[in-house]
This record gives structure tokens, sequence and C-alpha cells, in this order.
């Protein structure tokens, strides 16, 4: 056989995976999606849940969902931006930073469930914040801060070298030459990777059972006091995210249409993770192209 039937063939047999795995990922979609989209209606979406009667909605889970995110990012991007900048611009090679790294990569592969037991032992136990918002995006932090701090490091590290030479020939410092140079040039790859750690956020359930709870209690909206547990805006009270509510509904099977809430539930979360995954290039090539000039 010679080494161009040996290329199609080899051809072949990757497009084969690729389109056996793309098939898998459309199926399941497809079936969470048709299974779900009929139980969505906007009673569905604003609705508050029920325990034992059947017609409950999701609005107060979903909002928790998207209050958690935006505490956990507020957390999260500082430390993860900070960390990756230092990594690759300023970090000398060595074995404390060799250590560093190998830290990171062990922190990247826990399971959830042992970020959640975690964070019940410190932020809940330990820290007494009970089981709330904030107990849950410091948990989701320790979680996603060694993956988001990666990211950072390796678009930092894909921008040329020359581009940091051009900066320090103009005069900049090397701290402005990171700023104004170095970090634009990696936003797509920054952005992208925060928004698709959203939607791991978003959709994760192990590590917020034992930190933000189990329940959702009813939101005062006039209540804008952060240390009320009926405010809309406080971190200290009990927040039952979308992912949680639909492991509690299946587990719990206390009301009549657990089946519809869980279907709709599942075709919600689905919808807005894929929204989180197809947006992420889409916003950071347009805030590359308004901080460089770069026009595609």
């Amino acid at each position: 056989m010679n080494a161009k039937k040996t290329d199609k063939l080899a051809t072949g047999v990757l497009y084969a995976i690729a389109g056996i795995i793309v098939t898998i990922l459309a199926a399941l979609i497809l079936y969470i999606l048709v299974r779900g989209l009929p139980h969505v209606s906007w009673k569905f979406l604003t609705g508050k849940s029920s325990s034992y009667q059947a017609g409950g909605g999701i609005g107060i889970q979903l909002y928790n969902s998207f209050f958690l995110l935006v505490i956990t990012l507020i957390i999260s991007i500082p430390l993860s931006l900070g960390a990756g900048i230092y990594l690759a611009e300023y970090a000398k090679k060595g074995p404390v930073t060799s250590f560093v790294r190998s830290c990171i990569e062990i922190l990247s592969s826990l399971p959830s469930v042992v970020v959640g037991l975690f964070g019940y032992l410190i932020f809940v136990v330990q820290f007494q914040y009970g089981f709330s918002i904030i107990s849950g995006a410091l948990a989701l932090t320790v979680f996603n801060l060694p993956q988001m701090t990666r990211n950072i490091e390796d678009s930092l590290r894909t921008v040329h070298h020359t581009q940091r030479e051009a900066g320090l020939a103009l005069g900049l410092s090397r701290w402005e030459t990171v700023q104004h140079v170095v970090v634009p040039e990696a936003l797509p790859g920054i952005i992208t990777g925060i928004v698709l750690a959203s939607g791991r956020i978003f959709g994760e359930a192990a590590a917020l059972i034992y930190t933000a709870g189990q329940s959702a209690p009813a939101l005062d909206w006039s209540n804008w006091n952060i240390f009320s547990v009926t405010s809309p805006i406080s971190i200290f009270r009990q927040a039952e995210s979308l992912a949680v509510h639909i492991w509690k509904v299946n587990s719990e099977g206390t009301i009549p249409d657990a089946v519809a809430v869980s279907a709709g539930s599942a075709a919600v979360l689905l919808i807005f993770i894929l929204i989180f995954n197809l947006s992420a290039r889409t916003l950071g090539n347009k805030l590359h192209a308004k901080l460089t000039s770069a026009k595609k």
C-alpha cells in the first residue's frame, strides 16, 4: 500500500470517528430538546416550583443559577487572570513553578463532588457561611479556577514574542506591554475560556448540593437588604440551582409531574449551555477587533 492510499485510509477513518461522535452528540441533544421543549412555557420559566402539586415552574431556580454564575465569575476572573499572567509572563522556570503547575493540573481533574465536600467542610462549616450562595460560589471558584488559570496562561503564551518586543521597543514597561499589547491580543482565547467555564458553572450540580443548598425560598423582589434571606441579591441565602433542582425532582419524586418538570428543566439547562458555548468564539472575536482595531 503506497503513501497516498494510506493517507486516504487514515483520513477516512478520522472522518468516520468524527462523524460517529457528532452523531451521538446530536442525537443526545435532540432527544433532550424533543422530550423537554413541549413542557416549556413562560409560566414554567417564571413560575414558582412546587414540592407536592403539579404545575410548578423553575423561575427561582433559573434566577439562582444566573446569580450564582455572576458571583462566581466576580470572584474567579480576577484570581485566574492574575495567576495566568504571573505564570505566563513573570514566573521563572524552577521547582516552585513546576510544583504550582502540577497542583493546577491535579486540581483541574478533581471530581466536582470532592470539591463540594471540601466546600461543605471549609465554607459551610468552618467559615460558618452555612448553605448559601457565597459558599456555592467559593466552591465553584475552587472547581473552575485551575482550568481558567491554565486557559489564560495558554492564551497569553500563544502571543508571539515579537509583540512583547515591539511594546518594549516603544518604551512601554513590562506591565504596560502585558496590559496594552499581550492581553488584548490573547483576549479571544481568554474570553472563550471564560464563557465555556460559565457553561460549566451554570450546569454544575454536585458541588452545589453540599454548599448552596437544596431549597429555593420565595424571594421578595422589593427587599434589597443583602443580609435578608428573602432578598434576591443576598449572597447569604440558600439557593437551589436549576441543575440541583433536576437532581432533586428525580431523586425525591414527590410531585405528580416530576418527569415533565425534569424534562423541561433539562431542556432549558441545555439551551443555555449551548448558548454559552456557541457565543464564546463570536464574543471573543468582537472584543479582539474592538481592542486591537483588527478587521476580519
